[in-house]
């Protein structure tokens, strides 16, 4: 296995992302700095199987699929709501039976870049990297499928091999890097089969979950892997291209492969209880995956199809954490300060453009909140306030503290 990289979560527009030049850098914080459960100092991954050199952010997250077929998953609307459902296990089912059931629901994700062609001079569509989706809804008019956000990201053209064999193209409706999801619609024809959405939160430590996925390419697609919820409600910390994040998830030791992002997590009623994303990956260390939990995936997914993207305040600005910054350069702008979120980037327009916060201002608190890291700001703006609140903002600027007031607007533009 070629090294993998360290993982830094995508990104979305809720504050802008710090603007890097040069080669993009892969997804979560360097060496992992916080899994809460005290796993310090390994290395995250994701889990897409890449195809080319090119492409070297290998993914590795759990993947766990093997739901029931929902019988009433069939809706009229694209609006109709996707909800959670009670668990109700048949003990005359065995795992062999729920994945008989499942796995024709499950898919092969192949993302398709541009690449130049340097003999014809033409730009052409090759194969990037491969993950796994769920399709998770069926309409008259439409079938949609979950998956990560970093399985289908950069792509081009999305490529959908079905369990039969068959292979469509995938309309991309949109996607949230903060929580690494993504939602694609194909024709509604594909869906044999569809998978409901299990109660997450009922979940404990020692329950039993499947994995069906496509490890290290469509060519092992759908293989089945088992194992436990090794814990609930841990956290990490992320590093993404929206920026820093406490991601929630769920623990399994079921058995991760590059290929198995987007896949689902399966609770022993056969129903889809987390999306994974993620693992530890570092010698000597084995059985330690992530997936985002069922109820974390609902809220995201139904706007998404709603909406196409997540409404969350914007406040409008790129952060960098004072802990980031070099201290020769604190020197000269902030010496007294010792953490905060400071400012890199500014948009005009935005609320905090308006309210005269500029570059090199350091963020230190949020209605009387502290303020350490860019994250806790983050964190505090898409967790405690809504679009349309005002805030108060302690800022250190031009050698000295001022309050700053402004009223949140949304990530989402409209005309």
């Amino acid at each position: 296995m070629s090294d993998l990289d360290k993982f830094e979560m995508p990104t979305n527009e809720d504050l802008l992302p710090k603007k890097k030049k040069g080669k993009a850098k892969p997804i979560v914080k360097s060496a992992l700095s916080t899994v809460a459960a005290g796993v310090v100092g390994s290395m995250l991954t994701l889990a897409i199987f890449p195809q080319t050199a090119a492409f070297q952010k290998m993914y590795e997250p759990v993947n766990n699929q093997a739901a029931t077929i929902s019988e009433t998953s069939t809706a009229d609307s694209d609006s109709a709501v996707v909800a959670t459902k009670a668990s109700v296990k048949n003990t005359d089912s065995s795992v062999s039976d729920i994945v008989e059931r499942t796995a024709t629901a499950i898919v092969g994700i192949v993302n398709m870049q541009q690449n130049n062609n340097r003999f014809s001079g033409s730009m052409d569509a090759v194969e990037a990297g491969s993950g796994s989706g769920v399709i998770f809804k069926k309409t008259n008019a439409a079938a949609y499928v979950v998956t990560n956000n970093h399985v289908i990201e950069g792509a081009s053209k999305i490529e959908i091999s079905l369990h039969n064999g068959e292979k469509t193209t995938a309309e991309l409706i949109g996607t949230d890097a903060l929580t690494d999801l993504a939602v694609l619609k194909i024709d509604p024809k594909y869906a044999d089969n569809v998978l409901e959405f299990g109660d997450s939160s009922t979940l404990r430590a020692g329950d039993q979950v499947l994995a069906i996925g496509n490890p290290l390419g469509l060519e092992f697609s759908r293989t089945v892997t088992q194992g436990i919820v090794s814990a609930v409600d841990r956290e990490i910390s992320v590093s993404t291209s929206a920026g820093d994040w406490d991601l929630n998830v769920i623990q399994t030791d079921a058995a991760i492969n590059p290929g198995n992002s987007g896949g689902a997590l399966i609770n022993m009623s056969g129903q889809v209880i987390g999306i994974n994303s993620l693992k530890i990956s570092e010698s000597g260390v084995e059985g330690l995956g992530f997936a985002i939990p069922s109820n974390d995936v609902v809220p995201i997914v139904n706007e998404i199809i709603k909406s196409g993207q997540i409404s969350r305040p914007y406040l409008g600005v790129s952060l960098a954490s004072v802990e980031e910054i070099p201290p020769y350069y604190l020197q000269d702008t902030a010496k007294d300060v010792q953490s905060g979120a400071m400012v890199t980037y500014v948009d005009p327009n935005s609320a905090a453009g308006k309210a005269g916060i500029k570059a090199q201002d350091i963020i230190v608190a949020i209605n009387d909140n502290e303020v350490k890291t860019s994250n806790d700001l983050r964190k505090y703006l898409y967790t405690k306030v809504k679009v349309g609140e005002d805030v108060s903002l302690k800022v250190y600027s031009d050698n000295g503290y001022k309050t700053v007031k402004l009223k949140l607007s949304s990530n989402i533009k409209t005309n």
